[in-house]
């Protein structure tokens, strides 16, 4: 259910943040994306060592972010640096699935739904 609801928030987040970009003070927009972009990194990285089954599902719910909230090259560059130290963050630390890497995943979950949430509500019309 969280997992739904996470990739749903992002979704929403990218469609309805894009639409009031204009309102938005750049640096709260930017500082909520790329620590959406690091836990998205981070997830990616995680479900993938503790057998999720979910491919690279994280990794297209970081690409939909970036097509539409990737509006500057540096931007763009900040959310996928982000993205890259969630992941290599977990990749330097874990190499199999362990009961803290569960504990991290669940953690990253619960924060990524409730900053989608804040965002949204924050910065959507």
């Amino acid at each position: 259910m969280l997992l739904r609801y996470l990739a749903i928030a992002v979704l929403t987040l990218s469609l309805t943040a894009s639409a009031s970009r204009a309102q938005v003070a750049p640096s709260a927009l930017d500082d909520s994306l790329s620590r959406l972009s690091e836990i998205l990194g981070a997830l990616h990285y995680l479900r993938g060592i503790c057998d999720s089954g979910e491919g690279n599902r994280w990794r297209a719910e970081m690409q939909a972010l970036l097509e539409t909230e990737g509006t500057t090259p540096e931007r763009k560059a900040r959310m996928t640096a982000a993205f890259n130290r969630g992941f290599r963050g977990y990749q330097q630390t874990y190499r199999t699935c362990t009961a803290a890497a569960g504990t991290a995943t669940r953690r990253y979950l619960e924060e990524g739904v409730k900053l989608s949430r804040e965002v949204t509500a924050r910065y959507s019309n």
